[in-house]
Parts: structure tokens; sequence; C-alpha cells
């Protein structure tokens, strides 16, 4: 089969079309013959060699596919050969046959194909367990997205809003800002021109936002924890900012602040599959609503792997970027 390697750490041009032999799906695995791949942060710093792969996993790039289920244990799980899935993987993805476990796998959402389809699985399995089972976004709670229009970003904005929060997103322009708001978001904040703390604290009345998903890190920590409600909680997925912040940890003592931080990637089959029932029965029933719409920037060849992660390193793209791959 054709896979895109990489062939050592560095810069986008590193990440070469190859000829690999197909993978072979284990016990509780499924084999997806796949028409379209998703492209993550995480698959960047994978590419810089930053972000090790785990024990077992493909040293293959992509987190996310979508395809038809041509071989394995598909039936265990619901499935049959040749259904359309889009399924979260911990690596593999960008190539022609890919394999995933059989729970880790979805339906396409009603109305979508593949090639969308292949945008969901790694940023709402991420959006849904540090939003809702990690910090426990209640209902009548408000809601922070740092970098509203990455990936993860457009995914929080939409379904956070779907399910009847109020949502405040930071940007790095006026347009971006406005492209939050078209997606849900009640104001967002251009974090180069505004303080995203102060302008939280003024829309709240002064209370500040229960729950505060961040990627940044670094020094947006204290001011994430100054715009804090009282009990808030802050979701850390990534280190963008750095790793180390000073805080006020009296603050936190005073007013019951939490914060978390989470990997996906390493966790074991059963952690994501209960993502994927809850995405399934809460999530998924979303699209066909009209509540929820994928994102796509843009989509490359397979074989233009590189041009892709060059644009999702520019930064200056709205959304998901996809890989047609069949």
């Amino acid at each position: 089969m054709r896979a895109i390697e990489i062939t050592q750490p560095g810069k986008p041009d590193v990440l070469q079309l190859c000829e690999r032999p197909m993978p072979v799906p284990k016990a509780g695995e499924v084999l997806i013959k796949v028409h379209a791949a998703g492209i993550n942060r995480p698959d960047v710093l994978q590419r810089l060699g930053k972000y090790p792969v785990p024990p077992g996993a493909s040293d293959l790039p992509g987190l996310e596919v979508a395809g038809e289920i041509v071989d394995g244990d598909y039936a265990a799980a619901g499935f049959a050969k040749g259904d359309l899935v889009c399924a979260l993987v911990q690596g593999g993805g960008y190539a022609e046959y890919c394999t995933a476990p059989a729970e880790q796998c979805l339906p396409l959402p009603e109305g979508l194909t593949a090639l969308e389809a292949a945008s969901l699985p790694e940023t709402f399995f991420t959006v849904w367990t540090n939003i809702f089972d990690r910090a426990h976004l209640a209902p009548g709670e408000t809601l922070l997205v740092q970098g509203g229009t990455s990936g993860i970003g457009v995914t929080a904005i939409q379904l956070a809003t779907a399910l009847g929060h109020r949502v405040f997103a930071t940007a790095g322009s006026d347009d971006k800002c406005r492209a939050c708001e078209q997606l849900g978001a009640e104001r967002g904040i251009n974090y180069k021109t505004e303080d995203f703390a102060a302008v939280v604290k003024e829309l709240t009345g002064g209370k500040g936002v229960d729950v505060i998903l961040d990627m940044v890190a670094g020094d947006y920590i204290p001011r994430e924890i100054d715009c804090l409600a009282d009990d808030g909680r802050i979701a850390l997925i990534a280190l963008l900012g750095g790793a180390k912040a000073e805080i006020d940890l009296g603050q936190v003592l005073r007013r019951r602040l939490s914060i978390s931080g989470s990997t996906l990637r390493p966790r074991p089959v059963a952690f994501k599959a209960a993502i994927a029932r809850s995405l399934r029965e809460r999530v998924w029933p979303l699209f066909g609503q009209g509540k929820l719409k994928p994102v796509i920037y843009r989509t490359f060849p397979l074989a233009q792997a590189a041009e892709a992660h060059a644009l999702m390193e520019s930064s200056t793209h709205v959304g998901k970027i996809v890989l047609e791959v069949a």
C-alpha cells in the first residue's frame, strides 16, 4: 500500500510517500480501506520528534481516518464488512489501509461523506473527554475556548453551543474572531489586541467562566485563573505556550479552582471505547439535526502531506485539514 512516512525528524519535507506492507488487524481490530485521513497538531509534533509513538503503534502519522471496513473483528462491535466508518487510531492514518480497534469506530454521522467524517474523531474524542468528562461542564455553565479556530476549537465551540452553553473563544485576528462567532461563540476575543481575561470578566458580569479549554499553557495559566469563576476548572490539553507557569495558589485554595491535564493517544482502548459510546449516543445525532457540521478548511491528496503540514504550521486555517486517500 502507499503511505506517508516520517523519514527523519524535521520540516514538512521529511514526509515522504512510500510503499509499506498492508497492516494486519489483531483481535478486536478492523482493517479499514482509508478514504480520507485528518491532520492534527500531534502529527506535526511527531514529525518534529517531539511526540513519541506509543509502544505497539504504527510509526506512520495519522490519528483519525474514515473509510470502508474490509476485514477484521467487525461483528463484535456491531459492524459489517463494507460499512463506512470513521475511527480514532494510535497512528498509521496517512496510508491506504489502516487498522483500528473496532470499539473506536463510529458510523458516519447522518448526511456526511467519508471525507467530512475523517475530520471528526480526534477532535470530538478530545473535546468530549476533557470538557464534559474531566471538567464536568454542567447545564447553565460557561466555557472559554483558547484557539477557537483550530480543529479542537471549532469542535468545542460548536458542541458546547449545541448543548446550550454560553461560549467565548480566543483567536489571533478579527476575521478569525468573527469565524468563531459564526460557529456559535457569543464573543470572539482577539488575543493580540485584547486582554481575554478582562473581556471574559466583563461579559460574565465579573463572575468569570466555569470551564476553560486550554491548549496554550505557559503565561496563559495565571490569566486564566484570574477569569475563572469560583469552583472553575481548566482543562489543559497542550503546551503551545510553554510547560511552565507561575500561579497564585492562594486563589486556587480560596476559590476552589481545579487544573487538570490529559493526553488521549496513550490511553487504553477501553477508555476510548467509552468515549465512542458517549459520542454515538449524545453527539452524533446532533449532526443529523443540523446543530453540528464538519469545518474543513482545505483538502490535499495523500502525496501532498508535506504541503498540508506546512499549512497547519502557518496557523492561517480555520478548522480541519484533511488528506484525500481514495
